[in-house]
């Protein structure tokens, strides 16, 4: 094994999702507090915003929805304001066998997000990058914009985290046309993410057994594309 094989190997883990619509977010750090993993917070909470890529036959969509068991997810994430400059966007592949996960990311050049926001952006945006992920790149294309508001925690051991996305909006994107009028707010639902690593299963599972929430398979991918284009 090499070492981005043992890298990669490394940094899977489980993402269980529960959604909320019952309790505010203070009122769900409450219940981590208090919850026998004892979580505290970490990290400074922040605004997260994507753009997805999928096919012209939206299949990444479509694999979520039939629940196939090996799914890919491509985004280019950045952190702050949603428009205006994006100064350290980074793209980001995340991929799914089952219910483990791991992500593989890249850093981009800077770009604009705007109503000119165009495919000759985010080819200079991904300029840089090895010829195979730009091609990958160039076969997809921008079908959501969202963003949210995360708060970060982890528990008295240090092994399990948990992540509170509130503020939820969603946007349609494409490479033409983007006045970013279509969108919709979900400000009512919290979603609740509990992430641990293949040995720290017993423990997560005596963790999720102490919460009030709903398990879910929600996928923000699938609620935005729901919501602003089908």
């Amino acid at each position: 094994m090499n070492s981005i094989e043992k890298k990669l190997v490394e940094n899977l883990r489980y993402e269980r999702k529960y959604l909320t619509m019952e309790y505010s977010v203070g009122e769900v750090e409450q219940i981590l507090k208090y919850n026998i993993g004892c979580f505290s917070e970490i990290y400074s909470p922040r605004t997260v915003n994507n753009i997805y890529f999928d096919t012209l036959d939206f299949h990444s969509y479509n694999e979520n929805v039939t629940g196939d068991k090996e799914r890919l997810k491509i985004r280019i994430r950045w952190y702050g304001s949603l428009f205006g400059e994006i100064k350290s966007p980074q793209l980001e592949f995340k991929i799914k066998n089952g219910l483990l996960g791991y992500k593989k990311n890249y850093e981009l050049n800077p770009f604009v997000l705007d109503s000119n926001f165009n495919q000759s952006q985010i080819n200079a945006a991904i300029y840089n990058l090895p010829i195979s992920i730009r091609n990958q790149i160039s076969a997809n294309y921008p079908t959501l914009l969202n963003s949210y508001f995360r708060k970060y925690y982890i528990s008295k051991d240090k092994k399990i985290r948990v992540t509170i996305d509130s503020n939820l909006k969603y946007y349609k994107i494409n490479y033409t046309q983007n006045y970013f009028l279509n969108k919709t707010l979900n400000d009512k639902s919290v979603i609740v993410e509990l992430k641990y690593g293949e040995s720290d299963i017993e423990e997560a599972m005596q963790i999720s057994n102490d919460f009030p929430f709903t398990l879910t398979k929600n996928s923000k991918y699938l609620t935005g594309v729901d919501r602003v284009l089908f």
